[in-house]
């Protein structure tokens, strides 16, 4: 489950590209709050703290906003696409026992039987769940999945009080024939194809 982090932060009283960009030279990361019908609030992270506590998804971090308390889950992170570091947040009011939507990871665990090829159609899914509870992942067991076998989101192992917010029959891996098989497959038939349509030529002279 998500654990709670605990950050320090200070209102933020100017706004503009210039002063973001002094911001950020400064060690402070631009964000904004908002939620429950609220205001926006602008705030400044500290950039080295909200970088180790941001580098999971769906962090749910309690703020200190100069000695207010308020809890919040990251909703989108902007990052400067070269270096990787923080530009900007954008940070959602929640409160415990308030249920929320997110995406999460799908973790497959398990091997699949020999002779088969494993391909992963989803890599993260909708769920909802209490605020407070987040979980990290979602399982995908493939232990012993077979070519042609087909695993939907209702073989997902989900925590306790984390329902889908996706079709149960969305397919999220599948298991294949290695590529070459599939394609000497293909080879042997195209060459069935050429066989038989020289009979039938040789026939017909």
């Amino acid at each position: 489950m998500t654990d709670q982090i605990k950050l320090p932060v200070e209102l933020r009283t100017e706004f503009g590209k210039g002063y973001a960009r002094r911001a950020r030279a400064a060690g402070k990361v631009p964000a904004v709050i908002y939620g429950h019908g609220s205001e926006p609030v602008h705030v400044l992270l500290p950039a080295h703290e909200g970088a180790l506590a941001l580098r999971h998804s769906n962090a749910l971090l309690e703020l200190d906003i100069e000695g207010k308390k308020q809890l919040v889950l990251a909703k989108d992170i902007q990052r400067e696409p070269i270096r990787g570091f923080l530009v900007h947040v954008d940070l959602l009011v929640v409160k415990k026992g308030e249920k929320v939507s997110v995406d999460i990871n799908v973790h497959t665990e398990g091997e699949i039987a020999p002779g088969g090829l494993l391909e992963q159609e989803l890599f993260t899914v909708t769920v909802e769940a209490e605020a407070t509870h987040l979980p990290e992942h979602v399982t995908l067991n493939v232990e012993g999945k077979e070519v042609g076998d087909v695993m939907h989101a209702s073989d997902l192992v989900l925590p306790s009080g984390v329902e889908l917010q996706i079709e149960d029959d969305a397919v999220v891996a599948t298991v294949h024939a290695p590529r070459a098989e599939t394609a000497a497959s293909a080879d042997d038939a195209a060459e069935g194809e050429t066989t038989a349509s020289a009979a039938e030529a040789e026939s017909a002279e």
